[in-house]
């Protein structure tokens, strides 16, 4: 049997990951973009062969947490992506540049945390983050 939280302590744990991101001396957080080619490494290991596609800001805060859900504050577009490849996975670091966590990336209904319109970014393209959000759940 899984285990289950109520819901004050998922909150918690959601706004924990608020406050490590904001947590540190910096202006804003940031998330950084990757695709598929080279794999995702294992959470918070070094990018090594991965390819940057794009860098965005998180607004400071960078999100709220209810009910159990982190949702994210709005996230400044990246006015020109670094690569021509499909967005997979992002990572998360707080304002002093440290890492925090790793999510997966997808278009509506993926049930991924950040959403998109479209995965396919493109060399000084516009890099545009939909919405994100975090849902701290029971089995």
């Amino acid at each position: 049997m899984g285990i289950g939280f109520s819901i004050a302590l998922r909150t918690a744990r959601s706004q924990a990951i608020i406050d490590a991101l904001d947590g540190g001396v910096g202006a804003n957080a940031t998330v950084q973009l990757y695709g598929a080619g080279a794999g995702r490494p294992a959470t918070g290991v070094a990018v090594t062969d991965q390819t940057l596609i794009g860098t965005l800001t998180l607004s400071n805060p960078s999100g709220t947490a209810t009910a159990g859900v982190l949702t994210f504050d709005v996230i400044a577009d990246d006015s020109s992506g670094d690569a021509d490849e499909d967005i997979e996975w992002a990572r998360f670091f707080d304002t002093d540049g440290v890492f925090v966590t790793d999510m997966g990336c997808g278009i509506a209904a993926s049930g991924e945390a950040i959403i998109f319109n479209t995965l396919t970014a493109r060399i000084g393209g516009v890099i545009q983050i939909l919405s994100g959000s975090l849902t701290e759940g029971n089995p």
